[in-house]
């Protein structure tokens, strides 16, 4: 998973992505909210962790901009000195998922980036149907309507991960980092020559119910098409 973590303190920042790198999780480091906003303008994140008190903002006003204008399912942990109750009731009324209290102890920071991220991401096991698509993670296989599709094993992890991902704004980065395992190895070429192949292979037009759209200098989105499957029926 990719992680990106706010806090102003030097030294609670490398502690916190010390503690989700050692879990294998990839990470990004920010000192200001703004810095952060800006990043999210063209990168992505499985998951965000915000300290409240910022020199240039709050951890409030990230959170609302996040559930605004990134995505309202991105899980939001808070990590921060304020203890009160009424500011743990107004981090979680403002989008937060989740509330933790200065000093940072590993095993309980440990324990909730996983309990968010399961709860965010929940393993699917067996055969899974996106639309007229069915995914079988197991043997990496992709079916359209029953018909299998021929993909190789990259070309599945990228379809697996897209629709997995389906709505959300993957940031180039976040695709290199979650499929090929990698940070800026992948040449901007080679990514846009694998999902044009993909979009090709998985048939992503609107009578099989999915879309696939570059969005220039940050990424790709895979989306549902305003018209069903259903209503869409069979393709000519």
């Amino acid at each position: 998973m990719r992680i990106g973590i706010l806090d102003d303190d030097p030294v609670q920042l490398q502690l916190l992505a010390h503690v989700a790198r050692a879990m294998g999780h990839g990470v990004n480091e920010y000192a200001l909210g703004d810095a952060l906003m800006r990043a999210l303008a063209r990168e992505s994140y499985d998951m965000l962790i915000l300290d409240w008190q910022l020199p240039d903002s709050t951890g409030i006003k990230v959170v609302e901009w996040v559930r605004r204008n990134v995505s309202e399912r991105i899980p939001v942990l808070f990590v921060t000195s304020r203890d009160d109750e009424r500011d743990i009731v107004e981090a979680l009324t403002a989008g937060a998922d989740d509330y933790m209290v200065k000093p940072v102890r590993v095993s309980e920071l440990t324990a909730r980036i996983r309990s968010l991220l399961r709860r965010g991401y929940p393993e699917a096991v067996g055969i899974q149907t996106f639309g007229a698509y069915q995914v079988n993670p197991e043997n990496k296989t992709v079916a359209l309507r029953g018909a299998a599709l021929e993909l190789t094993s990259r070309e599945f992890d990228l379809a697996y991960f897209m629709f997995r991902n389906a709505g959300r704004l993957v940031s180039r980065c976040h695709l290199q980092e979650a499929v090929w395992r990698t940070k800026g190895d992948v040449q901007s070429r080679s990514l846009d020559t694998h999902m044009s192949r993909l979009r090709s292979k998985l048939l992503l037009r609107q009578e099989n119910g999915y879309r696939l759209s570059s969005i220039y200098s940050q990424g790709y989105r895979l989306e549902a098409n305003p018209t069903s499957v259903e209503e869409a029926g069979e393709p000519d």
